[in-house]
């Protein structure tokens, strides 16, 4: 009887990493709707859904939010903590009006076409990540040169956070889009800064201190905002550093 209760408790087991598997990308990406937006036809043929505000002069900031985020709708903040700058925010793919369906690989090549597209028109270049998206701004900085990176309620790797809402499945078995920013920051030169919500009910603190001590010493800063929890902490906060 116990082997058979062995067996059965296996098989399950089994069964749910199998289903895991499967369906971890419908557990990360959360597509969003947004009326608005511009796809641009980049280099290489990509075609990506952005939100645009232009403005005259150097400096721009690439935008990459999180995995349940419309970017449209941070328009405003993002207007308030870069005044003067040209804003390109990017929809992921099967965000918006971008066709497709999202995974690293895809949005990482999108990400570089954009930088591309950019670069063209302003020397200047911030990158800011929030949440999934801090995993394609540092992967991003780390092959490409920018002036600052910054990234709001970021991971290690989307395998040390996976790990603490799941320490009963072997998620870095399992995981197909793996993020591991840890990897990718050592190799950043530009000026980085760490926003982590003193509240983060997603990502746990620890996964934020471990990214930011992979980037090289004296390279990135690290603020806990008080009072906040993931999805509440404002982009607004940017201009305060």
């Amino acid at each position: 009887m116990f082997v058979t209760l062995l067996l059965t408790v296996l098989a399950i087991y089994a069964a749910v990493c199998t289903l895991v598997f499967f369906r971890q990308r419908s557990m990360i990406y959360y597509p969003q709707a947004f009326e608005g937006g511009t796809v641009l036809a980049l280099i290489g043929g990509a075609r990506v859904g952005v939100t645009l505000h232009e403005q005259p002069g150097p400096s721009a900031v690439i935008y990459f939010g999180g995995n349940a985020e419309a970017v449209g709708y941070s328009l405003p903040e993002l207007q308030a903590a870069f005044p003067g700058q040209s804003l390109y925010l990017m929809h992921y793919r099967g965000y918006g009006a971008t066709p497709g369906e999202p995974t690293e690989d895809g949005l990482f090549a999108d990400a570089q076409a954009l930088y591309e597209h950019v670069r063209a028109g302003h020397p200047q270049i911030t990158l800011v990540g929030r949440s999934l998206g801090s995993g394609i701004a540092t992967r991003l900085a780390s092959v490409k040169p920018v002036d600052r990176l910054v990234l709001v309620t970021p991971y290690d790797s989307m395998a040390g956070a996976a790990s603490h809402h799941f320490p009963w499945l072997p998620v870095r078995l399992l995981l197909r889009d793996r993020y591991d920013s840890a990897s990718y920051a050592a190799r950043v030169n530009a000026p980085t800064t760490i926003f982590a919500a003193e509240r983060d009910e997603v990502i746990p603190r620890a996964s934020s201190a471990a990214l930011y001590r992979s980037f090289r010493p004296g390279l990135a800063t690290f603020h806990v905002v008080p009072g906040v929890g993931h999805n509440d902490i404002s982009l607004r906060q940017l201009a305060l550093h």
